[in-house]
C-alpha cells in the first residue's frame, strides 16, 4: 500500500485583471498551471510517499512593467502580485517554517542581477519559489518545527 503526501495551499491575486500565471511543480512533474489566476483558491496536490528528497516551486510568470505603477518620485503606488498562503503538508500548517525554508529566484522582471530572498508569501516578480523537502513527511517536519 502506497501512502500519499497531501500538500495543498491557497493562491491568489492582488490585481485580478493583471493576467499573473503561476506554474506549480514538484520534482519534474507539473501539476497546476495557469497563465491567469483570477480569484483565490484551494490548490491540492497529491504525491506518493517515498523515502526521497523532493523540491516544491511555485513560478510565477507573464508579470510586465505594466502591472507596476511608479509615481513621479520613483515609489511603486500600486503593484500586481500573486499570494500563496496556507500551506499545508498532510494538514499540517508550514506556517512560519515557509519563510525559514524557502527560497524566491527572481531578477526583478529582467532588471536586475538574479537574487535568492527570503518568502514572504507575495511573489512581485517573475521566478521560483523553491522549498525543499523530504519523505516520509512527518519527520522531514519534526526535524524543520
Amino acid at each position: 500500500m502506497t501512502n500519499n503526501i497531501s500538500i495543498s495551499c491557497q493562491i491568489g491575486t492582488t490585481n485580478s485583471s493583471a493576467a499573473l500565471g503561476l506554474e506549480i511543480w514538484v520534482d519534474d512533474q507539473k501539476f497546476f498551471d495557469t497563465d491567469h489566476v483570477q480569484t483565490t483558491e484551494k490548490i491540492t496536490i497529491e504525491l506518493a510517499e517515498d523515502e526521497a528528497d523532493h523540491e516544491l516551486r511555485f513560478v510565477m510568470k507573464n508579470k510586465t512593467g505594466s502591472h507596476t505603477q511608479i509615481n513621479e518620485s520613483g515609489d511603486i503606488v500600486a503593484d500586481a502580485m500573486l499570494t500563496i498562503s496556507d500551506l499545508s503538508f498532510d494538514e499540517i500548517p508550514l506556517g512560519h517554517m515557509l519563510v525559514q525554508q524557502a527560497v524566491y529566484t527572481h531578477d526583478f522582471n529582467g532588471t536586475g542581477q538574479l537574487i535568492q530572498d527570503e518568502f514572504y508569501g507575495e511573489m512581485g516578480c517573475n521566478g521560483t519559489v523553491s522549498l525543499k523537502f523530504s519523505s516520509p513527511i512527518y519527520l522531514w517536519l519534526l526535524e524543520h518545527m
